[in-house]
């Protein structure tokens, strides 16, 4: 039998987070596709299959900024919660902001995890390596739709 090899979408709209955080999942085991989108309006083209994303398989994980353009993270992880077939992906929230209402909100939407996105390297690596290690390594992800 082959490994589980889970892919991962990143939604994050500034490329240097994107760069750094799959380079670091990378370097520690994932072994996936890890893919990147700008924003919301990507992220939900990207998961409905639509467009120049046809032919992508769906993510297994996605890791979700909240502050992007068009469509920001809140609304992304309520359209995915609502979409019988999308609410089964496990969505971590990455993201700068630490506001209470925030933190709840993503919760009451159906976040399974929130994660503070630190502003120094050392601590944003680490951070990245918790996601991975408990995502990509220790939690069992939901398979495929057929």
């Amino acid at each position: 039998m082959m490994p589980f090899t889970p892919d991962v979408l990143l939604v994050d709209d500034n490329p240097a987070d994107t760069d750094l955080t799959a380079d670091v999942l990378r370097r520690h085991g994932c072994g996936g596709r890890i893919r990147a989108v700008a924003d919301g309006v990507e992220a939900i083209a990207f998961l409905r299959g639509q467009g120049k994303y046809a032919r992508d398989p769906r993510p297994h994980l996605m890791i979700l900024d909240l502050n992007m353009p068009r469509k920001d993270g809140r609304a992304v992880l309520a359209a995915v919660r609502a979409d019988p077939v999308l609410k089964r992906i496990p969505v971590v929230i990455f993201t700068t902001s630490l506001a209470p209402q925030d933190i709840a909100r993503c919760y009451e939407l159906g976040a399974s995890c929130y994660v503070n996105k630190p502003g120094n390297l050392a601590e944003f690596v680490a951070a990245v390596t918790g996601i991975g290690d408990f995502w990509l390594g220790c939690a069992c992800l939901p398979p495929r739709e057929p």
